[in-house]
């Protein structure tokens, strides 16, 4: 695939025209295409195939199956008793709405500049769960938040936790199952009982992408200061970002810290 965005654009639609040549695209900007009427941003395929340019192509041809398929599913009639079980919380930046219509789809705000966007997890693709559906459920934003979240804390209920040391006394600690939900684990009633003994107390989370989780001790300075420099570069270079700005976890709760 081109390295230049305009040029991986164009070999995009290319793709999409061969394989899918009843769906209506063109080009819209360097890195965005209209599908079937809708806006498609074109960043989280381009970090996604920078990370693995020797298989481009499939990167590309894949990413675009899956979310036609998705797109089919979402039309489909799904019962709440089916769906249940399968209803999960995404972190997202809130310039997500710059390609999903607020008003169709559940979400929660959150801090940092970010919502909580509520998802139907499937074997190979996760399904926005829309505003209708959640109507026809008979249920509201607070059920399925609820219903998230304890999704999310049995999904893998084994974590697996590196603790990392810093020469100055800083801690880190790293939840990294790569199960698409690393990020999301933010969002765990249990993570400030879980993760406090190793800092003594409250920490911060970067969150910088949604396969990253990293758990930070409230200082020294110095500590924060490096990873935060990590933590830039990971959201500028990983697909799906979210913030560059640290979570401060509380017994409280979840806030943040990106300045008003």
């Amino acid at each position: 695939m081109p390295r230049e965005p305009e040029a991986f654009c164009e070999q995009v639609v290319y793709i999409l025209r061969r394989h899918f040549p009843d769906r209506e695209v063109h080009l819209a900007g360097p890195m965005d295409i209209y599908l079937d009427g809708r806006h498609l941003g074109l960043n989280n395929l381009y970090r996604m195939v920078n990370s693995d340019p020797g298989r481009g192509v499939e990167i590309v041809e894949d990413f675009l199956e899956q979310l036609l398929e998705g797109d089919d599913i979402s039309q489909m009639p799904m019962p709440f008793s089916i769906t249940k079980s399968r209803i999960m919380p995404r972190i997202q930046p809130a310039s997500i709405f710059e390609q999903l219509d607020a008003e169709q789809v559940a979400y929660s705000p959150f801090v940092n500049d970010t919502v909580i966007l509520y998802v139907i997890d499937m074997p190979k693709m996760t399904v926005s769960i829309t505003v209708e559906q959640m109507i026809r459920w008979g249920i509201d934003i607070d059920e399925i938040d609820r219903i998230a979240r304890e999704n999310l804390a049995v999904y893998q209920p084994k974590l697996k936790l590196q603790i990392v040391e810093g020469d100055d006394g800083g801690r880190a600690a790293i939840f990294n199952m790569q199960d698409g939900y690393d990020a999301a684990r933010l969002l765990l009633d249990s993570l400030w009982t879980k993760l406090a003994p190793e800092f003594k107390g409250n920490f911060y989370v970067a969150a910088p992408a949604r396969d990253m989780f990293l758990a930070i001790s409230c200082g020294p300075d110095s500590f924060v200061e490096k990873l935060q420099g990590r933590i830039d570069l990971d959201y500028k270079r990983l697909p799906y970002p979210i913030s560059s700005d640290l979570f401060l976890v509380t017994q409280d709760g979840v806030a943040g810290t990106k300045a008003a």
